[in-house]
């Protein structure tokens, strides 16, 4: 059973449930201004937290949003767009912010390509990625979770994504994706006008 801790982001602009088994990169190493990276102290994977300039125009809509998340994932992953597959995209709410405001999620694969794997290259890299379009601060703010799959280090008869099978360390990441979006807060509207 994961243990959660109401964890600051943004000097406590933002806050949101991360479990306590994760530990702030920025204590370890410089991260920029426009981020907050979090990473399991029992294993590889990452929750970031970025606030970047909104992708599109004026107004919303499935469209215009669905393609920002398109951009948002492509920008990520740079040059392996090519190896990453998505999986599914839903709609998503936050319960502490206005229900007019569009997030989306989806959960994703990217695989190494051939020839550069190498004994700690993950079989693949699982991204949940949610987008919170936030228009009037003409702001996106992206919460990805990485989870790579490296051998040895999970059960591969229990993933296969065209089946619904996710296993254990998508399950979590999906888990603490779930407990973002419960317990997500804008604290300092300001924040967006800064960054």
């Amino acid at each position: 059973m994961t243990t959660y801790k109401s964890t600051p982001l943004f000097g406590g602009a933002l806050v949101c449930d991360l479990p306590e088994k994760f530990a702030d990169v920025s204590q370890l190493r410089q991260v920029p201004d426009n981020q907050e990276v979090w990473i399991d102290k029992d294993g590889f994977t990452s929750i970031i937290f970025d606030i970047t300039e909104r992708v599109g125009g004026k107004g919303g809509g499935l469209k215009q949003d669905g393609q920002a998340l398109t951009t948002h994932l492509e920008e990520l992953v740079g040059d392996d767009a090519d190896t990453v597959k998505v999986w599914n995209t839903t709609e998503t709410q936050f319960s502490h912010l206005d229900e007019n405001l569009p997030a989306y999620t989806c959960i994703a694969t990217q695989t190494p390509r051939t020839g550069e794997k190498r004994s700690s290259t993950p079989d693949f890299t699982a991204i949940i990625l949610t987008l919170l379009r936030l228009e009037k601060e003409s702001t996106d703010i992206l919460i990805t979770i990485n989870v790579p799959h490296i051998k040895g280090e999970y059960d591969e008869d229990e993933v296969d994504l065209a089946l619904g099978k996710q296993g254990e360390l998508i399950g979590d990441a999906v888990e603490y994706a779930a407990k973002i979006w419960e317990s997500f807060k804008v604290k300092d509207w300001n924040l967006f006008n800064q960054v």
